[in-house]
């Protein structure tokens, strides 16, 4: 999937957090062969790519968060209209996030497993924000795709 593919399919979802982030889960054959073709990754190993993000939210650390993004990753966040297509962009937009302490939770998720190289998750989830001045907590309901 072109990077113009992958950015238009993110577009198609602007308030989503993670959009277009390349998945890349091979899991490659027992006893592979120099050119054994990996299987398709499964529903589980995809979705379970959302906890992962969600606990290097956790770290606080706005680099780690943007670790888990591809190279060419374009990111449309919930708390922003301004779309990120860079790293530089994303560990930006994260270091404001994280201020709020999020705390994702998927609510409603689908998967689709194309091939061994490419999957899509998208649904809704929902963040338990905490204001870094009144500790006051809100939750944010919003799509996502990761692509």
């Amino acid at each position: 999937m072109t990077r113009t593919t992958r950015i238009r399919a993110a577009l198609v979802t602007a308030t989503a957090v993670v959009t277009a982030a390349t998945v890349t889960v091979g899991v490659s054959a027992a006893g592979s062969e120099k050119h054994a073709k990996p299987s398709k990754p499964t529903e589980k190993q995809i979705a379970a790519l959302f906890d992962a993000w969600n606990a290097a939210l956790r770290t606080g650390d706005a680099e780690v968060v943007a670790d888990r993004y591809a190279e060419d990753a374009a990111l449309l966040p919930t708390m922003s209209n301004k779309v990120r297509t860079d790293r530089a962009g994303i560990v930006d937009y994260f270091e404001h996030f994280l201020r709020n302490k999020p705390v994702g939770k998927k609510v409603r998720t689908i998967v689709d497993v194309l091939d061994a190289d490419s999957a899509i998750d998208t649904g809704v989830y929902e963040f338990t924000l905490t204001d870094p001045g009144t500790g006051a907590k809100r939750v944010v309901e919003a799509r996502y795709t990761y692509e």
